[in-house]
């Protein structure tokens, strides 16, 4: 009779699992080491009504997934080859990006525990601490120095336990508990996302139209700079090429007696920027009467693109 229950079990979530890839567009694969079922029950109810969250064996969800390929749709199996180790599948129609935020931000204070790798460095600073004097032992066997210090223990220097990445062994781990640290803190981590048939990194969630913009920017500019050097124009490097073919208009302006209307404009304007800070400078004032009569000297005596008067 249990394993006809169990069977039945089976055939329910295959056919719950069939019905979520039907309602909802984007998935997100996320990771559940370390993450029990009563914080799962808490992230489930702040998530509630903006996606649902979807546990189930490897083997299971693969089988549904290669049916509905089989069923028409075959952009699923680069999601099926994604579900290896301790995944759960989160299933939305909103924006991917608050999603994941929402889901990384739910996370619970845990203890250290033997055999794991940490996520984080921890350092026991120097002081008092909760740890009766029989409990030397576990501080000697770590060379943790200590004394006794009015019916307590206190550590004499500060000292680095681990390191992020270290495995924990079972005498830091029984430690921290001893001494009421709780240094890490799990959740679940997005490692994929799913969207329009597309399977990508989470990093890709992090992108904002700012970052996007720049690094548009920055891809223009590089091929602007090449198709300058190589003299081939494009869109991009027009802009640049005219602005160039203007500085070295303004710098025959400056050696010769030629100019033209927008060169006299930008002669003036910067005569009148130099003397500006010249005047309420005092004695600093003659250099730039001095610059802006030579500039005077410097009047166009014919139109470089002919004497026509056109504002080029």
């Amino acid at each position: 009779m249990a394993s006809k229950k169990l069977q039945s079990r089976k055939y329910e979530l295959a056919e719950q699992l069939e019905q979520l890839f039907d309602e909802y567009k984007s998935i997100l694969v996320v990771e559940c080491d370390n993450v029990g079922s009563n914080q799962m029950h808490e992230i489930r109810k702040v998530c509630r009504g903006k996606c649902v969250i979807y546990c189930g064996k490897n083997t299971q969800m693969r089988r549904v997934l290669r049916k509905l390929e089989e069923n028409g749709r075959p952009e699923l199996d680069k999601l099926r080859a994604a579900l290896k180790l301790n995944v759960a599948l989160v299933f939305t129609n909103e924006s991917l990006a608050p999603i994941a935020d929402m889901l990384m931000e739910n996370k619970m204070p845990a203890p250290a525990k033997a055999g794991t790798l940490a996520q984080c460095a921890v350092r026991l600073e120097k002081g008092m601490t909760n740890l009766e004097p029989t409990q030397t032992s576990f501080l000697q066997a770590l060379n943790i120095g200590s004394k006794i210090t009015k019916g307590m223990i206190e550590i004499i220097n500060d000292v680095t336990l681990f390191e992020e990445g270290d495995k924990i062994d079972a005498s830091q781990a029984a430690l921290l508990q001893k001494m009421d640290i709780m240094p890490f803190a799990y959740g679940l981590v997005v490692i994929k996302a799913f969207d329009d048939g597309s399977l990508f990194d989470a990093d890709v969630l992090r992108l904002t139209d700012d970052i996007i913009v720049g690094k548009f920017k920055n891809a223009a500019m590089n091929v602007a700079a090449i198709s300058i050097e190589v003299g081939q124009p494009n869109l991009v490097s027009v802009p640049y090429s005219i602005l160039l073919a203007y500085a070295n208009l303004l710098a025959i302006t400056d050696q010769t007696k030629y100019s033209f209307k927008l060169a006299d404009k930008f002669w003036s304007g910067a005569s009148a920027a130099a003397a500006a800070p010249a005047a309420s400078g005092g004695a600093a004032a003659a250099p730039a009467k001095e610059e802006s009569e030579e500039e005077e000297e410097m009047a166009p005596a014919a139109n470089l693109f002919g004497d026509d008067g056109d504002d080029y």
